[in-house]
């Protein structure tokens, strides 16, 4: 409960500033600059690649088959366990993975923030606040650990719970690293992810099959 009270009012307060242009964007701007020093200290390609590539992780190819995926593995091991709503995992796969656009694509649109470069917004673009990639990754590689979590055993979940957050942090990360995401895009849809991640841990057992 404090930690979805803290992301709440950390989401709050980050798309409040970002939607006044306030004193907190000061943040976004310190650690590109950091960051721009960084990479060209290090001037190391590999570094520059593995960011790129982890950024990738959080397109919809691949995050989105790797959520339905563990919903159909979820209700295949629920099914092999005896449940009788077995197959439920599916379906809740699929409405998590449609509300990733509902969620993100809207705040885009309103808050229209440009990118870490300053260009101004094109007519297709919807602007950079939430990060989209570091939503989809969060709640879709979190979404399929938590399915999988409850047909497993406590070691099984708890390493699919650590690769889960492994692979959000990565993909933000990766992000701020490459120049794509200003850093309070990614800190916000960190708090989307995990708001949505929580009450999802919270259905109960008839909804969802759950192996204590």
């Amino acid at each position: 409960m404090a930690a979805s009270a803290v992301q709440a009012v950390l989401l709050v307060v980050i798309s409040w500033q970002v939607a006044v242009d306030g004193p907190l964007l000061g943040v976004d701007r310190w650690v590109r600059h950091a960051v721009h020093a960084a990479r060209h200290w290090l001037s190391s390609p590999l570094l520059n690649h593995l960011g790129a590539a982890l950024s990738d992780l959080g397109g919809s190819v691949p995050a989105l088959p790797v959520l339905l995926g563990g919903g159909a593995l979820a209700a295949w091991r629920a099914r092999g366990a005896g449940f009788r709503r077995w197959w439920l995992p599916v379906p809740v796969a699929m409405v998590t993975a449609g509300l990733i656009p509902l969620l993100v694509v809207p705040a885009k649109a309103w808050f229209a923030r440009p990118g870490p470069f300053g260009l101004p917004l094109g007519p297709d673009q919807w602007g950079w606040y939430p990060s989209g990639h570091t939503a989809t990754a969060t709640i879709a590689y979190g979404a399929a650990a938590l399915l999988l979590g409850r047909t497993a055993g406590e070691r099984a979940r708890r390493l699919l719970y650590g690769g889960a957050a492994l692979l959000a942090f990565g993909v933000g990360l990766g992000l701020v690293w490459s120049d794509y995401h200003w850093l309070l895009d990614v800190l916000a849809s960190w708090c989307v992810g995990g708001l949505l991640l929580t009450a999802l841990s919270r259905l109960p057992a008839r909804v969802l099959p759950h192996r204590l």
